[in-house]
């Protein structure tokens, strides 16, 4: 198993944000996040990637256990994130961001920087040119060099996920990636986020309340409601549980 919670639990006082939650994700697999507002699934994703320690369960990586670890830690264990409110470097340009990314997999070296020794130049150069190869990739390369927040909403969203990208992660977790934008922007997500998981050999784990982006692209899904798990299985049998309708639509 690629990527698993076992027993993943989130409690803030009183309240139970997610309980129980028992996910299993095979290496390769894009798998879906969904549930109503509110439900957990943005509680369960800073739990995997240690903005939380659970409260009860565990985070396991290829089988090895990082519950609680530091999110630097995770990030280096090999796990990316984007978030469901763009956080780009707005002072920084678009190839800038990435290279932020490309950081994390560097050891720093005041010295070595400071005096620009030939070790670090060829590091450097070495990260500029996996960042124009990520920006080349996510259709991104003609705006390298245009600041970051001059970028329109949807290639926003993709430079977000080239800085994960940056960081050569072998678990990408997306937190909404279709909001905000249009219906065929939607569509084009749909088809890059698949080409982006064969290209970089990644495992996926998304979160969308856009039906069509994540019935599209998802081979299996959970569903979370008020923190519990309601449903598990191919966006078939997803669409047609008739908890999963009840939770979404509500009964008379």
């Amino acid at each position: 198993m690629k990527l698993e919670t076992r027993g993943a639990t989130m409690r803030f006082g009183g309240l139970t944000a997610v309980s129980d939650l028992n996910i299993g994700i095979e290496a390769g697999e894009i798998v879906g996040l969904i549930g109503p507002n509110g439900a957990g699934k943005t509680t369960a994703f800073n739990m995997i990637t240690g903005v939380y320690a659970p409260t009860e369960g565990g985070i396991f990586l290829d089988g090895k256990a990082i519950t609680g670890s530091k999110p630097h830690h995770i990030t280096k264990a090999g796990i990316a994130r984007t978030f469901q409110n763009i956080r780009l470097f707005p002072t920084m340009s678009v190839l800038e961001n990435v290279l932020v990314g490309c950081a994390v997999r560097e050891r720093p070296n005041w010295f070595a920087s400071t005096l620009r020794l030939p070790g670090y130049r060829r590091r450097a150069k070495e990260s500029r040119a996996f960042a124009l190869e990520l920006l080349e990739a996510t259709g991104l390369a003609s705006v390298a060099d245009e600041p970051a927040t001059s970028l329109p909403y949807g290639k926003q969203r993709r430079l977000e996920i080239a800085r994960a990208l940056a960081t050569k992660p072998s678990v990408l977790l997306l937190d909404e990636p279709a909001a905000g934008m249009n219906p065929q922007e939607s569509v084009e997500l749909l088809e890059f986020i698949k080409r982006v998981r064969d290209r970089f050999d990644l495992t996926i784990l998304l979160i969308e309340h856009h039906m069509q982006v994540v019935m599209g692209v998802c081979s299996r899904m959970y569903v979370l409601d008020y923190g519990v798990t309601i449903a598990a299985g191919t966006p078939d049998q997803i669409r047609k549980d008739p908890k999963v309708i009840e939770a979404y639509l509500g009964v008379e």
